[in-house]
C-alpha cells in the first residue's frame, strides 16, 4: 500500500472515531462502557463432514475398482450420546477464529491437516445439544484418498473410521395450495456402513415455495448411533457436493494428482448418484483437465492416458483480474 493511500485509511480512521451516536459518545468512549455481559452467549463449535473417494477390491483384476464415497466418522468417549459416532469437530476456544477451530479439531481428533475446507452452514436451533445452547458450523472437507495418512482418535474421541455413505428416498409428498403457494416434503434415508456398523438416521426436508421466496427446513425423524443433529448435518453436505461439483472443479480434490478420465468420471457418477453419457461428460470436462506424458499401466488392462488439473482453466473461470 502507498503513502498515500496509507494517509486516506488513517484520516477515514480517525474520521469514524471521532462521529458521536445519540448519546453524545464517541466509538472509543462507547467501547470502553460497554457492557459485553448485556447479551447471553450462546457457545459455538465447529463440525467437519470430512469426505474421501475409496476404491472396494474386486475378484475380477480385468475390471476397474468400483468406488465408493466415504465419510469419517468419531466414536465419543464421553456423554452426551457417549459411544454413538459423530462428526469430528469442538468448541470454539474465546479469542480463536473459527476456521481455526475446525483445523485444530480436525488435527486433535482425526490426526488429518492440510486438507480441502470450506465453511457451509451454520446450524442453531435452541435445543441441538442437550449440555447448553450450542450453534454449530458446519465445514465440508474433501481429502485423496492416496495422500491419507493412518487415522489417530484422539481428545474425547475413542476412535475413528471410514463410513461408506449411501441415501434413499422414501417418501415424497407435493401439494398446491390454493394461493399457489408449493409445500414439498421428501424422507430421505441417510446410511453409514463400516463392515459390521451399521448407522443411520432419518431426515425430513421441507420446502416452501411462496410467492418468490423458498424457505427449507431439515428436520431428523429418526436417529440410530448418529450423534446430536449430524445425520441432517450430513445429509445437507451431501447436497451442496453434488450442487457444486455441477460448476466447480471441487470433485478434484477427491482425486489424485494423475489420473484418467474414467476415473474421474466415476467420481462424478457416485457423488451425482446418476450414471453419465461418457461422451458429454468429456465434453464438459475438456477444459479442466490437461494431458501428461505418461500412460497408467493396470494388469489385465490397455495403458490409459493420464491426466491432471488444468490450473489456467480455475484461473480463468474463478480468478478475479
Amino acid at each position: 500500500m502507498n503513502v498515500g493511500a496509507n494517509l486516506e485509511q488513517k484520516n477515514i480512521g480517525e474520521l469514524k472515531m471521532a462521529v458521536l451516536n445519540k448519546a453524545g459518545l464517541t466509538e472509543r468512549e462507547f467501547l470502553d462502557q460497554y457492557n459485553s455481559n448485556k447479551y447471553e452467549k450462546p457457545s459455538v463449535t465447529a463440525d467437519m463432514v470430512i469426505f474421501t473417494m475409496n476404491d472396494e477390491e474386486q475378484d475380477n483384476y480385468r475390471k476397474l475398482p468400483n468406488k465408493q464415497l466415504q465419510i469419517l466418522m468419531i466414536k465419543r468417549g464421553d456423554h452426551p450420546y457417549i459411544h454413538q459416532w459423530a462428526l469430528p469437530g469442538g468448541f470454539a476456544h474465546e479469542n480463536e477464529d473459527l476456521d481455526a477451530t475446525a483445523y485444530r479439531e480436525l488435527k486433535e481428533e482425526t490426526n488429518l491437516d492440510n486438507i480441502y475446507m470450506e465453511q457451509l452452514y451454520t446450524w442453531g436451533e435452541t435445543e441441538r445439544d442437550p449440555r447448553t445452547r450450542v450453534m454449530s458450523t458446519s465445514f465440508l472437507a474433501l481429502v485423496n484418498r492416496e495422500s491419507l495418512r493412518s487415522l489417530k482418535a484422539g481428545d474425547d474421541a475413542i476412535d475413528a473410521q471410514w463410513f461408506n455413505v449411501k441415501t434413499r428416498l422414501i417418501q415424497e409428498v407435493r401439494q398446491i395450495h390454493e394461493n399457489e403457494n408449493i409445500t414439498k416434503e421428501n424422507l430421505i434415508e441417510l446410511t453409514l456402513i463400516n463392515n459390521d456398523i451399521e448407522l443411520s438416521a432419518k431426515i425430513k426436508i421441507t420446502k416452501i415455495i411462496a410467492d418468490q421466496v423458498t424457505k427449507i427446513h431439515y428436520q431428523i425423524i429418526e436417529s440410530k448411533d448418529i450423534a446430536f443433529d449430524h445425520g441432517k448435518i450430513i445429509y445437507y453436505s451431501l447436497e451442496r457436493l453434488r450442487n457444486k461439483v455441477e460448476y466447480t472443479h471441487i470433485a478434484f480434490n477427491l482425486m489424485p494428482k494423475l489420473f484418467t478420465l474414467t476415473e474421474l468420471q466415476q467420481v462424478y457418477e457416485i457423488i451425482l448418484d446418476k450414471e453419465l453419457l461418457t461422451a458429454n461428460f468429456r465434453r464438459k470436462t475438456a477444459g479442466m483437465v490437461t494431458p501428461v506424458n505418461d500412460k497408467k499401466k493396470d494388469k489385465g488392462h490397455r495403458p490409459s492416458q493420464l491426466f491432471k488439473l488444468n490450473t489456467k482453466w480455475i484461473e480463468d473461470n474463478f480468478f478475479i483480474n
